[in-house]
């Protein structure tokens, strides 16, 4: 069996400007000189930054994700970014259904199944994200929830190159953390869909995100099929970024 790799990726969110994201990059290049990660660093900056880090970030191995982008190739869609834009400025991944945009903006399974679509057609992988609100997991819903956002994000899902990232809702921002008992519970279901719904099931890197840091990174990354994390506040300081990196 392929070993899956582990994974840590920064979700930057609506955070650092241009010259605060250089200088980000710069620190950690710095920081990583003469270190050897046996994970794989992406960061998902805002779209402003793309174009300006990819050369910094892809000559040496790091991985640039968007943070989302729109189904449509083209045409009349004011604000919107297409995939095709996206990989034309140095992404290779696109953030689709963070519970951001699943709970802020009203994005609905049917237009991140289109989104998971077109990053896959547009040749970037998507990092589908999913899970439940507190008071979906307190109701007892949490995995019938998760599993159904899989279900329908990946119905006409055809590529195999995938990552997974579970983020329950309530541990994003609050300073709450999953325990690794949930975590890796929750894991082992979302990888039984992957595996039963995919030939290549098994190799999905299924990341942790909720509330992840220095503190608590290396007992979450210890647990069966977390194959990494997508780190929110912690990716913002390169010294926290990289000590979750070498946990």
């Amino acid at each position: 069996m392929t070993a899956i790799p582990q994974i840590i990726a920064g979700n930057w969110k609506m955070n650092l400007t241009l010259s605060q994201g250089q200088e980000f990059i710069d620190t950690l290049l710095s920081m990583l000189n003469g270190k050897e990660l046996s994970r794989e660093l992406l960061l998902a900056p805002n779209f402003t930054l793309l174009q300006a880090l990819a050369p910094r970030c892809t000559g040496r191995g790091i991985g640039l994700a968007a943070q989302n982008c729109a189904f449509q190739e083209s045409g009349a869609f004011t604000g919107e970014t297409s995939v095709a834009m996206l990989k034309d400025v140095g992404a290779a991944y696109v953030l689709v259904g963070h519970s951001e945009r699943r709970q802020i903006f009203g994005e609905r399974d049917e237009l991140l199944r289109q989104k998971v679509r077109a990053v896959a057609d547009g040749g970037l992988v998507p990092i589908f994200c999913v899970g439940e609100t507190l008071e979906q997991r307190q109701s007892g819903e949490a995995f019938e929830v998760v599993i159904s956002q899989l279900h329908s994000g990946l119905a006409e899902f055809s590529s195999s190159q995938l990552i997974v990232a579970y983020e329950p809702v309530w541990a994003i921002g609050t300073g709450q953390t999953a325990t690794p008992e949930d975590a890796r519970s929750m894991h082992l279901h979302i990888r039984k869909f992957l595996e039963a719904q995919f030939t290549w099931g098994e190799r999905v890197p299924i990341l942790y995100g909720g509330s992840a840091k220095p503190e608590n990174a290396a007992e979450l990354l210890a647990q069966p099929e977390v194959n990494g994390l997508l780190v929110g506040g912690a990716s913002l300081d390169p010294e926290s970024f990289l000590k979750i990196a070498l946990a």
